[in-house]
């Protein structure tokens, strides 16, 4: 228990109070954000804003450029996912739960190599050093802002790539000495499992009255 304790709490006590009080913040607006996507409330967004962008503070200062980059990408495509989700016809909401398209994967893809090689130049171009740590953040970075654009789109493959870079970051923020937000990604693992099903059983129910 006191292994587990040190591994997630340990450099929270040489933390000034503001940055335990952000970090709280971010891992409370956080969680509400991704539960609000499960259910497919358009709520994910100002929550998620308000997540992201102290984020990038927080990781500004502490230079991890990759996660910064990663988090004010989220905050960008929040603004654009918060009006794609709230534009209506009729009185109803236009853009329904659907599965990628050949030409969405192929950007995608496109987007994700970009993301990763934009990251790598980021980061010699800063002067940090880069670590094994840092190459798992690139590879991260292009799950997460591709998956961010899928969700945006209200796509279900949004939740696979989540699913897969949650899991990576887990371990990836305890090792930096970020236990709250580590935990965060822990219960972002379980609510992006929760929401791809949702979905899909969502997409399963529309196919079943058409």
């Amino acid at each position: 228990m006191n292994q587990l304790f040190d591994f997630f709490l340990a450099s929270y006590q040489s933390k000034p109070a503001s940055i335990i009080i952000i970090e709280a913040i971010i891992f409370v607006f956080g969680i509400i954000s991704v539960w609000y996507a499960k259910k497919e409330i358009i709520l994910v967004y100002p929550t998620g804003l308000i997540a992201t962008i102290l984020s990038v503070y927080l990781l500004f200062k502490d230079r991890l450029i990759g996660d910064m980059m990663m988090n004010f990408y989220f905050s960008i495509m929040s603004i654009y996912g918060w009006w794609n989700w709230s534009r209506k016809k009729e009185d109803k909401y236009i853009v329904p739960i659907s599965r990628t398209n050949t030409q969405e994967k192929i950007i995608g893809f496109i987007l994700f190599i970009l993301t990763v090689f934009i990251t790598f130049l980021v980061y010699k171009s800063s002067g940090v050093k880069i670590e094994s740590s840092n190459y798992i953040d690139m590879i991260t970075s292009g799950m997460f802002f591709t998956g961010m654009w899928y969700m945006a789109k209200k796509k279900l493959e949004n939740w696979t790539l989540w699913i897969i870079a949650d899991i990576i970051t887990v371990p990836l923020y305890a090792y930096r000495g970020w236990g709250m937000l580590s935990l965060q990604y822990l219960i972002f693992t379980i609510l992006a499992i929760q929401g791809y099903l949702a979905w899909k059983k969502s997409l399963v129910k529309k196919a079943s009255t058409l």
